[in-house]
């Protein structure tokens, strides 16, 4: 199995940046299709990136393509979120995910995940 910690949250004006790191340990990492989710008070946990093994293959959801980039470093066993021109409605608990399947659009379903981290929360204010 694998274990999975988050940094870089925190609390930031609406148009600023952050950058989320999900630090991986354990089994092989570049094993894994990555993802990132979030979950805002009184929400449903939701999909926001992926990427795939080796990194050449992204996918976003809708509010966030142009502002997040998911990359990874299969040589650190890290993978990141970018994260630009941030709104109020990006503040959430933002969560790493690992998926030992397949690169597919189901990758965007939380149910696909097999590994999750703690979290790590970002306040976006306005």
């Amino acid at each position: 199995q694998v274990q999975l910690v988050e940094s870089g949250g925190g609390l930031v004006q609406a148009g600023g940046s952050l950058r989320l790191s999900c630090a991986a340990s354990g089994r092989t990492f570049s094993n894994y299709v990555m993802g990132w989710f979030r979950q805002a008070p009184g929400k449903e946990r939701e999909f926001v990136a992926a990427i795939s093994r080796s990194g050449a293959g992204t996918y976003y959801t809708d509010s966030v393509k142009g502002r997040f980039t998911c990359s990874r470093d299969n040589a650190k066993n890290t993978v990141y979120l970018q994260m630009n021109s941030l709104k109020p409605e990006d503040t959430a608990v933002y969560y790493c995910a690992a998926d030992v399947g397949l690169f597919t659009r189901a990758t965007m379903t939380k149910s696909s995940y097999d590994y999750w981290g703690q979290g790590t929360q970002v306040t976006v204010s306005s």
